[in-house]
């Protein structure tokens, strides 16, 4: 697991992948992270499917709930089949993108 800081957002990336092994130690260190926008990076990992991101739902629904947000990389999935609750995206330019779009609609109250 590599995770680099750049302002408000937190990127973590699955070194290993093995998603399940992933999700747990996020999990275990999401006190550490909660006050940040999360990009979780599962790219390397090319046995994601929609079964191993639907396993991210319950950090996805903590972490919205929390006024932050988190967008899940992965590039080799069908991107219809994804829950409307996880954000998950091809790369890491749409998914900063995504959390610059979302932190200003929570500046604007939206």
């Amino acid at each position: 697991m590599k995770v680099d800081t750049k302002g408000h957002t937190i990127t973590i990336k699955d070194t290993e992948g093995v998603v399940t092994a992933f999700i747990e130690k996020v999990t275990n260190q999401y006190a550490s992270f909660k006050d940040f926008n999360l990009i979780l990076d599962v790219s390397n990992d090319k046995t994601v499917d929609i079964a191993s991101i639907k396993l991210f739902l319950p950090l996805a629904k903590a972490h919205k709930k929390a006024k932050k947000s988190l967008v899940i990389v992965a590039d080799a999935i069908d991107f219809n089949a994804v829950p409307q609750t996880i954000t998950v995206v091809p790369s890491l330019l749409e998914a900063n993108d995504i959390i610059e779009m979302e932190e200003i609609e929570r500046d604007l109250g939206f």
